[in-house]
């Protein structure tokens, strides 16, 4: 295969994933899956324009994953090849720069998740079904994409799986229909999303309507039966919540919202875009769990509306969604912000000191040490802006930057614009520099 899909990186963090000559537009996947034997067969059809002339076209796909036939505009491919999780597509016929490249393959086999620095991500087979957790780099585990964060399309999600089973993917419900012994589900995700936040959930599940104040974003749990009690114990302050974060981070980004509480247990929560799924160990009916509802609904927000263009920015996504935990506690009659920053940063200083927040590198990027410090920072600029500032400046990144991708560059320049002294101080020593700094005094 020619070295020219395996140099120079879209991303330092993981060289290996995204691919060049194209941006993907829209992704429309029609998928079978069997929970007993865990099969799944696929046909996605990809809608790309091409930004280069080039011979061949990759797509990242699992190895786990064997393709049956490929066609390139209705035709097909002159010849394809899939091996070390790139699907490389050769055209019959060149196409020029700026050119439709429409891609369809045909797929199937036992999915598994990709194993990576960061542990298992992907499709995971559960007792009774299935879950998609792709952060960083899972998507390939169940369709061919551009997996990377910066490449971000509409999709179209059918899935059929067997009738007892409730499915569940981005977006909204278009259709559902039953034959025999099988259920269809169709979704539709029109806001842009980045792949890793495409999901499958999959369960011996039930849907119900949250109950919220009138004219608010629509909200569902889907979750086994057994858990209702105390999913509406565990969640039912989420209304609260997601009026708090619309009022402090700006509109809500997509149509509604859904949790799902798999059967299982699960060693963290997961966001994906518009869906947040915990396990049953986090619906245990004490609200034990409810600064994570908070970080995983803040998450709509940071990282799924406005997304990274680049891993090494993370603490953009995580940064922000454990700072909200402390903004819901202090709404909601809690410690404050500034109380959970200043214990926060009493027990980062007695871990070890060795991390760029700002550049953290592929191995520490998901380091809990990450989320803590990047909330610290966003602490410290509010301390340094106050509320009205800060929170203005939140509202307009929020909304400048809507289904987009950003930097962190992009941030710190539009935060320059409520600072009326220059911040770069503030930024080299939260963001750059790794010896942890002193919290400003508290504004009170």
């Amino acid at each position: 295969m020619p070295g020219k899909f395996y140099e120079a990186p879209i991303d330092e963090y993981l060289p290996q994933n995204g691919n060049r000559g194209y941006r993907v537009s829209r992704y429309e996947l029609d998928l079978t899956y069997k929970v007993t034997g865990n099969r799944l067969a696929g046909r996605a059809e990809i809608t790309a324009v091409t930004t280069a002339v080039q011979p061949r076209f990759a797509l990242d796909l699992s190895q786990a994953l064997t393709v049956a036939k490929v066609f390139v505009n209705g035709a097909k491919a002159a010849k394809y090849t899939h091996q070390r999780g790139k699907l490389v597509i050769t055209p019959q016929q060149r196409i020029p720069a700026g050119g439709v490249l429409s891609l369809v393959v045909q797929y199937g086999g036992i999915p598994r998740p990709v194993r990576g620095p960061w542990g298992a991500v992907g499709w995971e087979e559960l007792t009774e079904g299935a879950l998609v957790a792709s952060q960083p780099n899972g998507a390939a585990s169940w369709f061919p994409c551009d997996d990377h964060p910066s490449s971000k399309a509409s999709y179209r999600i059918s899935i059929t799986t067997d009738s007892p089973y409730y499915a569940l993917a981005n977006g909204t419900l278009l259709r559902k229909q039953v034959k025999a012994s099988q259920t269809t589900w169709v979704y539709e995700q029109a806001e842009p999303m980045a792949t890793y936040l495409a999901t499958i959930q999959i369960g011996p599940y039930q849907k119900h309507r949250i109950v919220s104040p009138a004219n608010s974003v629509p909200m569902h749990a889907v979750a086994p039966v057994r858990l209702r009690a105390n999913f509406e114990h565990d969640f039912a302050r989420q209304p609260q919540m997601m009026e708090v974060f619309s009022e402090r981070f700006g509109p809500y980004p997509f149509e509604g919202y859904t949790v799902v509480v798999t059967d299982d247990e699960l060693e963290i929560p997961i966001e994906a875009q518009g869906i947040s799924i915990f396990g049953a160990n986090h619906c245990d009916g004490r609200r034990g769990a409810e600064r994570l509802v908070a970080h995983e609904l803040a998450h709509q927000w940071f990282g799924n509306s406005l997304t990274i263009r680049q891993w090494r920015d993370i603490w953009l996504h995580e940064g922000f969604a454990c700072y909200a935990e402390w903004i819901w506690s202090e709404e909601a009659g809690g410690p404050t912000a500034d109380q959970l920053a200043r214990a926060a940063r009493h027990n980062l200083s007695r871990q070890p000191q060795d991390i760029a927040v700002g550049d953290p590198g592929p191995q520490h990027m998901f380091d809990d040490r990450v989320y803590k410090r990047g909330a610290l920072t966003l602490h410290a600029l509010r301390l340094e802006l106050g509320d009205l500032g800060f929170y203005d400046l939140l509202r307009e990144w929020t909304i400048r930057y809507r289904h987009g991708s950003v930097s962190t560059e992009e941030f710190t320049d539009l935060a320059g614009h409520y600072s009326r002294i220059p911040l770069r101080p503030l930024w080299d020593s939260w963001l750059v520099g790794k010896p942890l700094p002193q919290l400003p005094p508290s504004a009170a």
